[in-house]
């Protein structure tokens, strides 16, 4: 991994300090410019403008689904990908409003996706191995699928500059490769972890915690090791947005999480370079408990909480806006300057 450079103390606290002289009390906007000068120290700059918004959505299939971990089969991956291309998806009526890009990779969606317009094709297997019964990958292709991440943002940013970033992902059970992660890295136990998903029954929670234990004992991951991690018990979608983390650092732009399996992509992000924490925002804090598990070992506070748990980006698209509205309110708000050279105008012209 390239050297990420820490963030920009003096610029933060500039932008504090400019929020400070707006006509409005001190501190009213609460953690939110807290939240904007973070980010303007990201892009070492005080009054940066936030035009090309993109949620990268990296999409695999996980070995894991034949283990009955899901209510859902595996086919819904590939379905799911195909209504974010027909534009009909969650994501996609949101990005829509919020006038965000959608960039959709097929890091490992099992089937042929490679004539459909509008995808990157960057496909390294047909789905990974059932981790309760061997790897998720090789080592090679876990570093593959980061260096893929990369390439696929390297590859949007030359098209035009990009402004600000958002995770997103689709795969079923990636749950549960997301909550053997989290236990690891955490140190969390499984039951603390593992939730519903996208609607288990009690019995079926049980039984997932299971397997992700026997996943964890077969495999022994090395918890110094994120790439050891991802191999064993990881998800092609999950090296992907690590990818575009480390590629987003790198150009100095602020990351935006989604829930649960994002949070799984900043532990291990972190674990490989502790710089990239600066660099990331929490949308919200997902339904899903393991997520809450992740927010608190990073001693990271969600921009918001509605309860949501249903990926593909959905929180991080909300987040995103609050940053924009941020920024907007920075540039835009008049100071209380401002106000009396207008009152003196005003008197002037009287």
């Amino acid at each position: 991994m390239k050297q990420i450079r820490p963030i920009d103390d003096v610029v933060q606290k500039d932008v504090l300090a400019r929020f400070d002289e707006l006509a409005k009390p001190q501190n009213s906007l609460g953690r939110l410019e807290k939240l904007v000068a973070q980010a303007a120290g990201i892009y070492g700059k005080h009054s940066p403008t936030i035009e090309r918004k993109i949620i990268f959505l990296m999409a695999a299939d996980h070995g894991i689904t034949q283990e009955q971990v899901s209510p859902h089969p595996s086919d819904i991956t590939r379905q799911m990908v195909l209504n974010f291309l027909n534009g009909r998806a969650a994501i996609n009526v949101l990005a829509r409003h919020f006038n965000t890009e959608i960039v959709i990779t097929d890091m490992g969606v099992k089937g042929d996706l490679s004539q459909l317009l509008g995808i990157f094709n960057k496909k390294i297997a047909q789905g990974t191995g059932n981790i309760a019964k061997e790897a998720a990958m090789s080592r090679e292709m876990a570093e593959r699928s980061i260096k893929i991440g990369r390439e696929v943002f390297e590859e949007v940013f030359a098209q035009r500059q990009i402004d600000l970033i958002g995770l997103g992902e689709m795969g079923i059970g990636n749950t549960s490769a997301s909550s053997a992660i989290i236990s690891l890295l955490t140190g969390a136990e499984v039951e603390e972890v593992v939730d519903s998903g996208s609607g288990l029954t009690p019995d079926g929670i049980k039984h997932k915690i299971t397997v992700i234990k026997q996943a964890i004992s077969l495999h022994k991951p090395d918890i110094n090791d994120p790439i050891d991690i991802l191999s064993k018990v990881g998800g092609f979608e999950i090296g992907g947005l690590i990818g575009c983390i480390f590629a987003a650092a790198q150009r100095k732009i602020p990351i935006v999480m989604d829930g649960l399996i994002s949070g799984a992509c900043a532990l291990l992000a972190i674990k490989l370079n502790r710089v990239i924490k600066d660099y990331l925002f929490t949308s919200h804090c997902s339904r899903e408990k393991g997520h809450k598990v992740v927010l608190d070992y990073l001693g990271m506070t969600p921009i918001f909480d509605l309860e949501m748990c249903l990926g593909e980006g959905t929180g991080a698209v909300f987040g995103m806006n609050f940053l924009e509205a941020g920024f907007k309110l920075l540039n835009q708000m008049a100071t209380f300057t401002d106000l009396k050279k207008i009152n003196q105008s005003m008197r002037n012209n009287n």
